[in-house]
This record gives structure tokens, C-alpha cells and sequence, in this order.
């Protein structure tokens, strides 16, 4: 599968200090936007309905405190996340590829067949694929702690039901600026009971008049102290497991 989307994280409310070689969390307040995020353009009827998404999904503290994401994209690819770190790990299952990196600074290593490489052409066109893997891969998982992320324009376009007829507030996702696709756009729709994402449209660019795909968020279960969809219709993130803290040894060993 093509990957539609691939839009850069911010990591700019990483709320994390080092002391004594132990990590300890610092109190967030409420669910404070990216540095970057367009608050001007965006709508406050918008912000605040994502702002009960965080809610319904876990809530921002317990997002903050959560470290490592595992989960299996569509059966082509495994990955590991620390997000405290950037570390990611990436297993791929349709070709002889492992990528290990850290997504902040771009830098690791990849093992295609029996060759490491460590530097060089290769090796850096192998850690852009690994970043960009990543960024698609974890937006399809995460979105709901990603709806005020730098670079996005929030708007609240009205109430609508999904492809199941189930009711729902629908918010739009533009982008200026970030990404390796910014001319992206999404739907998303918040479910009026539950208040967790329960479908969205993708939009290859923001003037297109019809979506590219529209798929369903379902089966919402508790990681850790999140809560994750892997339901997305005829597509599956499955394997998905969240820790609190790390397992080093997955981003040092093949």
C-alpha cells in the first residue's frame, strides 16, 4: 500500500528531564497545543472538541507518561517506538530490511540482507525511508494526541455521520508548512457519545473535492493508560502493546 500521508511529528511539549540517570514526568495542565499550531486560524469549537478526544483517548498526562508503542502496520512492517527518546526500531516483513534510528537526529543503522550499513549514499537514504516510515505509520495510530500539533489548522465543520451512521462532529486537519506532504488534508470524525475519533477522510490535497479513502476508527482498547484503535476496515494495526518505560535492548539488537 502507497503510504498517503506522512506529516512530522512535534516534539516541542516533550516533558521529560534527566536526574540521576532516571526520567520523572512533569505535570501537564490541561492539553496545551505544539508550539507551532495555528492557533489563530483555528476555530475554538474545533480545539475544544479535540481537546475531549485527548480526554476520551487517556488524556494528555498519561500521554506524556507513556514510553514505548509496538505495534505491526497492516503486516508490512513492526515497529517500536520510545518516544521519550526518538529511538524507533523498524522491522520490515515484505523485504530483508531492520532500521534502527533516532528520528530526532536522523541517525543509526539498517541492515539490508546480510549488509550493516552505518554511513554513507545508502545508508542515508535508508534513515529518510525509516523517518518517513515512521511518521505515516504512527500518525495512523496516535492521531488522536496529534489533532494540535505544529503546523495544523483546525477547523469544526459541522455535524455529519460516519459511513456506519453513527453521529458525529466533524473537524478538518490543513497543514502549513510541515511535512513532506502539506498539501494533505483530513476529516476526522468525533464520535457524539464516546468522543473518540471514529472515522476519517484523506485528502491529497486540501482542493480536492472527493476523498482519496475513507476508513473507520473501531475497536478502541485500554494500553497501558491509553486508549488505541486498530480497526481501520479493510486495513489492521495489530500487535499494538504500550509501556511506561523502554526496553533498550530492542533498539541495540537486531
Amino acid at each position: 500500500m502507497k503510504n498517503p500521508h506522512y506529516l512530522l511529528f512535534s516534539f516541542s511539549f516533550l516533558v521529560l528531564i534527566a536526574c540521576n540517570q532516571q526520567l520523572k514526568t512533569i505535570q501537564i495542565v490541561g492539553n496545551p497545543p505544539a508550539a507551532g499550531f495555528d492557533l489563530v486560524n483555528s476555530d475554538a469549537q474545533a480545539i475544544a472538541i479535540a481537546d475531549e478526544v485527548v480526554t476520551a483517548s487517556g488524556g494528555r498526562q498519561n500521554w506524556e507518561n507513556t514510553r514505548l508503542i509496538k505495534w505491526n502496520f497492516f503486516g508490512s512492517r513492526k515497529l517500536a517506538w520510545d518516544k521519550h527518546t526518538g529511538q524507533v526500531r523498524i522491522d520490515f516483513l515484505k523485504e530483508e530490511l531492520k532500521i534502527i534510528m533516532n528520528v530526532h537526529t536522523k541517525k543509526g543503522k539498517a541492515m539490508r540482507n546480510d549488509t550493516l550499513f552505518t554511513e554513507g549514499p545508502v545508508y542515508e537514504k535508508l534513515m529518510d525511508k525509516g523517518e518517513s516510515v515512521w511518521i505515516n505509520d504512527s500518525y495512523w495510530l496516535v492521531l488522536p494526541f496529534k489533532l494540535k500539533d505544529s503546523g495544523v489548522t483546525l477547523k469544526y465543520i459541522g455535524e455529519d455521520k460516519t459511513l456506519e451512521g453513527s453521529p458525529a462532529d466533524v473537524l478538518q486537519l490543513t497543514y502549513q508548512n510541515v511535512g513532506k506532504t502539506p498539501n494533505n488534508k483530513y476529516l476526522v470524525y468525533v464520535d457524539k457519545t464516546t468522543r473518540l475519533i471514529s472515522q476519517w477522510d484523506f485528502y491529497t490535497t486540501a482542493a480536492d473535492a472527493e476523498p482519496k479513502f475513507q476508513l473507520p476508527w473501531k475497536d478502541y482498547q485500554v494500553y497501558g493508560p491509553i486508549k488505541l484503535s486498530g480497526d481501520r476496515g479493510k486495513y489492521a494495526l495489530t500487535e499494538i502493546e504500550v509501556w511506561k518505560m523502554g526496553q533498550e535492548r530492542l533498539f541495540v539488537e537486531w
